[in-house]
């Protein structure tokens, strides 16, 4: 059965993204490698000295489920609104807890509300330029 992972990119903040995250959703560190770490054949020249402190691959488990993030020094990359992530949560107090340290320096996209799906549901854009769908399981 194929698992699908989200793939957060970065360049060179991705260190900040973690803690961002890790805070929010009391997430997990489950690898962190630099690229210094990373084997010789791994590299391309397109890498600077400056960068060799750069993330090139880490993953955040969030309950016990996967998320992948990386600098990247050979692409530039640029945030979309296409696609966002959506987190459900056990309650709204969960939900606004993560969507205060996600909204700061971040933007609203939807402020916290109830729906007729679910009692706590918000849309932020953190300052990385990530959109979050927070949610919660119950009020």
């Amino acid at each position: 059965m194929p698992v699908i992972t989200p793939n957060f990119n970065f360049a060179g903040q991705r260190s900040e993204a973690i803690e961002l995250y890790r805070k929010a959703f009391d997430a997990e560190i489950a690898c962190l490698m630099r690229y210094c770490d990373a084997n010789a054949q791994d590299m391309s020249d397109a890498w600077a000295s400056t960068e060799k402190d750069w993330i090139y691959h880490a993953e955040l488990l969030f309950g016990g489920q996967r998320i992948i993030l990386a600098d990247h020094v050979d692409l530039k990359f640029e945030p979309g609104l296409s696609l966002s992530l959506i987190v459900t949560l056990d309650t709204k107090a969960d939900v606004m807890r993560a969507f205060e340290i996600l909204g700061e320096g971040g933007s609203v996209i939807y402020p916290p509300h109830s729906t007729t799906y679910c009692p706590c549901t918000t849309n932020v854009i953190d300052r990385f330029g990530f959109r979050w769908c927070l949610m919660a399981e119950r009020a």
